[in-house]
C-alpha cells in the first residue's frame, strides 16, 4: 500500500545518470564493433577509437559518482513489491551492469596504456598512462576488453528484454521508475 507523497521513481539525478550513461555506452559499443571492422592504423578508424576511449574513459569517472550518489539517495519504493525472487535477480542483474560498467573501459584503458596507444578524451587532455608498455599485458587488455564487450552485450540485452517484458507483458511499473518524466508508467 502507498503513503502519500512518496516517491515511486528515481530522483532526476539519478535518472540523469541512468539515461546519460546508456547513451554514452551504447554508443561506445557502437562504435568499437564498427572500429573492430576498419583497417587497422587507417582513418576513420583511429578517429572513432579515440571516441571510443573518451566515451569509455568518461563513463569510468561518471561511475563512482553515479553508485555514490545511488548510496545517498537510496532506492524509491515499489506501489507493489516484487517478489523476493524477482528483487534478488534484479539486484545481480544491476549489480553485474555496474561490475562490468567499471571492469570494461578499465580493461580498455589497460589494452591501451600498455600498447602505447593514446588515451585522449575528445582532443581535450590525454589521460596518464599509469601502466607500462608491455605487449602481453596489453594482449591481456584486450583479450579482457574483447571478452568483457561480450558479456556486456549480452546483459545489456537481457536488461532491454527484462524492460520490454515488464512494460509490454507485466505491464508494471518497473519500467516507469527510470522513465525520464518520472511517471508510475510510461504514456
Amino acid at each position: 500500500m502507498s503513503r502519500p507523497g512518496r516517491a515511486f521513481h528515481y530522483d532526476r539525478v539519478q535518472r540523469g545518470f541512468h539515461w546519460l550513461m546508456a547513451a554514452l555506452i551504447l554508443v561506445a559499443l557502437a562504435l568499437g564493433v564498427y572500429a573492430a571492422w576498419q583497417v587497422p592504423g587507417t582513418s576513420p578508424r583511429r578517429e572513432l577509437l579515440d571516441i571510443h576511449k573518451s566515451i569509455g574513459l568518461t563513463v569510468l569517472l561518471l561511475l563512482p559518482l553515479r553508485v555514490v550518489y545511488r548510496l545517498i539517495a537510496g532506492e524509491p519504493a515499489y506501489r507493489s513489491a516484487p517478489s523476493r525472487h524477482a528483487h534478488i535477480a534484479a539486484t545481480l542483474a544491476h549489480l553485474t551492469l555496474y561490475a562490468l560498467m567499471l571492469f570494461l573501459p578499465i580493461s580498455g584503458y589497460v589494452y591501451s596504456a600498455a600498447g602505447g596507444y593514446g588515451l585522449p578524451w575528445f582532443g581535450v587532455f590525454s589521460f596518464p598512462r599509469l601502466v607500462p608498455v608491455d605487449k602481453a599485458l596489453s594482449q591481456a587488455g584486450d583479450g579482457a576488453h574483447y571478452w568483457i564487450g561480450w558479456g556486456f552485450g549480452i546483459v545489456l540485452g537481457l536488461h532491454l528484454l527484462a524492460v520490454a517484458w515488464h512494460a509490454w507483458i507485466r505491464r508494471d511499473e518497473v519500467m516507469g521508475r527510470m522513465w525520464p518524466r518520472g511517471d508510475a508508467r510510461p504514456v
